[in-house]
């Protein structure tokens, strides 16, 4: 499959942003904690199930004091840098480490096409790792789950019996039940087909908590919910 190009921004200088925005975490160990969000333009993948097509392309350049100090408006310590796939852009790790000078918690969303080892230690990485259901398997980068740290989280979103099996495959082979904080397993929203995505069937939740159930899994492996998507209308932005 043809993977289209990665694109950079111009690092020091500013960051093609789609939105900043403030409400509840809707995912990971964070679930439920007020954060502040940063959602980057630009993508390399075509997930499926993705949610936030409007990211692939809509937004405008912004210069990152102006992001910092949009950021620090919010009375909050929690940030999610998100995208899209904001690793895709080169500047954006001037913006995770100023962040985490600040004394800010900043966690980083990444489908896991780019390097991680680039991310600035203080900072959480969230890997989703690409299930075959996606149809974006082919863009993981591999080396990413040896370089997740105790911090760090490993996310896998399950479209069918097959993802949820492909899943335990990779957490044992790469020992992600001893080396990460918590994998987290998530049932898809069903995903209408959109201009660029193929769109997916969703997946009861409760045949993903009762597969875990019958299985012995890791201690740190936890399903999870996209809180904000309970809470709020599936397709509202900017929450």
């Amino acid at each position: 499959m043809q993977r289209r190009p990665r694109m950079t921004g111009m690092a020091g200088q500013w960051l093609p942003i789609n939105e900043v925005f403030y409400s509840i975490q809707g995912e990971s160990t964070w679930a439920g904690c007020p954060c502040v969000f940063v959602r980057l333009t630009g993508c390399p993948m075509r997930c499926t199930y993705c949610d936030t097509e409007y990211a692939f392309r809509e937004g405008a350049k912004r210069g990152i004091d102006e992001l910092i100090a949009e950021v620090c408006s919010h009375p909050c310590n929690l940030v999610e840098v998100t995208g899209g796939e904001p690793l895709a852009q080169a500047g954006v790790h001037e913006l995770i480490t100023r962040l985490c000078e600040l004394g800010k918690t900043v966690l980083i969303e990444t489908g896991g096409s780019c390097d991680i080892g680039l991310c600035d230690p203080r900072s959480i990485v969230i890997l989703d790792v690409k299930t075959p259901g996606s149809g974006e398997m082919d863009g993981n980068l591999w080396s990413n789950l040896e370089k997740l740290r105790p911090q760090d989280e490993a996310k896998f979103v399950i479209t069918d019996r097959a993802d949820y099996e492909w899943s335990l495959g990779v957490i044992r082979k790469h020992d992600l039940g001893r080396r990460v904080k918590a994998v987290l397993m998530s049932a898809v929203f069903e995903q209408a087909p959109g201009k660029e995505i193929a769109g997916c069937e969703g997946l009861s939740p409760r045949d993903l908590a009762e597969w875990m159930l019958a299985d012995n899994l890791p201690a740190n492996v936890r399903m999870q919910t996209q809180l904000h998507k309970l809470i709020w209308d599936p397709q509202t932005r900017g929450v």
